[in-house]
């Protein structure tokens, strides 16, 4: 599963890890997270993620 960075905090989305604080389970793809899923450390969008 690839992973995702964050374009403005540099925090990265690791599917095999999942946001358990955010009750986002491991094996996630970014993909498939909600719409309105944002960046936990610095809350934009998924818009501004990129493919690492």
């Amino acid at each position: 599963m690839e992973k995702w960075k964050c374009s403005v905090c540099g925090y990265v989305y690791d599917p095999a890890v999942g946001v358990p604080k955010d009750n986002i389970a491991h094996g996630i793809p970014f993909e498939k997270l909600p719409d309105d899923w944002v960046c936990p450390l610095c809350g934009v969008s998924k818009s501004d993620f990129e493919k690492e």
